[in-house]
């Protein structure tokens, strides 16, 4: 089981920041943003075999694969955001953290457009 392995990880990874973060807590701080980097990498193959599986459902239910991208990208960039954002937080830069949080919600704003415009019109055309 994969989340055994991260949280073995994690929990090593915890107590060499601990052992850090009062000697030298630069290199805590590293330690902690190196872990978050690699178990973000470590699910990346996880992610990309979920991907694949919508793919695969749209495809059999004829869905247009446009709005499938742009809810992909709409996932991606919120997950993205919360991970920089709590790396930020870690870091003790919790403005910066909610700075790309806000940036975050932006751009999911600004990808759902077209898919509200369609909606819409969809709506539309119905009455």
């Amino acid at each position: 089981m994969e989340i055994i392995k991260v949280v073995t990880f994690a929990f090593i990874s915890l107590f060499i920041v601990m052992i850090f973060e009062n000697r030298r807590n630069d290199l805590a701080m590293y330690v902690s943003m190196a872990v978050g980097v690699l178990i973000f990498l470590f699910m990346i193959t996880k992610i990309t075999s979920i991907l694949q599986f919508i793919q695969e459902l749209s495809a059999k239910a004829n869905i247009d694969f446009v709005y499938l991208i742009t809810v992909f990208k709409i996932l991606g960039i919120a997950y993205i955001a919360s991970f920089c954002s709590e790396i930020c937080k870690d870091a003790g830069q919790g403005n910066i953290g909610t700075k790309v949080e806000f940036a975050g919600k932006i751009l999911i704003l600004v990808l759902a457009i077209p898919i509200l415009m369609a909606v819409l019109q969809s709506i539309l055309k119905i009455m």
